[in-house]
């Protein structure tokens, strides 16, 4: 015998609710743009990147559409790695006006601390189509290690 519970749906004021997240959402995207009042922009949360761990490095690929590999600088201090770099501000025609903008221009910082030691003399990083990809060796002693289990007493 199978039993079937009816779930009422959503009462009629819910709508209503949608409208004020969506307002929020708006406000939230209008002071977001506002940015700094000296005219310089910085990036909130740019570069979008992941940090994983493999058993010989630590990776990181950061998504960086727009910005030439010469304006882009990695450096590693302590266990901490910092991308950086900047973005310039696309110039539209004179004549547009723009209805919508959201692509961030300007400086950008991130500074990560990294989870285990690195080997920083052996540290490589590529870019292209738009995605930096750093790998960052692990130090010997922050590798994983067999060790062998001998018999005896």
């Amino acid at each position: 015998m199978t039993l079937l519970r009816r779930i009422a749906s959503f009462p009629d004021w819910a709508p209503a609710y949608r409208d004020l997240d969506d307002v929020r959402r708006e406000l939230d995207r209008v002071f977001d743009s506002l940015g700094d009042f000296t005219g310089f922009r910085t990036a909130g949360v740019f570069p979008a990147i992941n940090v994983f761990e493999t058993p010989d490095a630590i990776r990181v690929r950061a998504e960086i559409p727009g910005v030439r590999r010469e304006d882009l600088e990695v450096s590693v201090e302590n266990d901490t790695l910092t991308v950086a770099g900047k973005r310039e501000m696309t110039r539209e025609s004179d004549e547009a006006s723009f209805h919508r903008r959201e692509r961030e221009w300007g400086s950008f910082r991130r500074s990560f601390s990294l989870p285990v030691r690195i080997d920083g003399n052996h540290v490589q990083a590529r870019y292209a189509d738009g995605i930096l990809t750093v790998e960052l060796p692990k130090a010997a002693e922050a590798r994983p290690k067999q060790i062998t289990v001998s018999a005896g007493a």
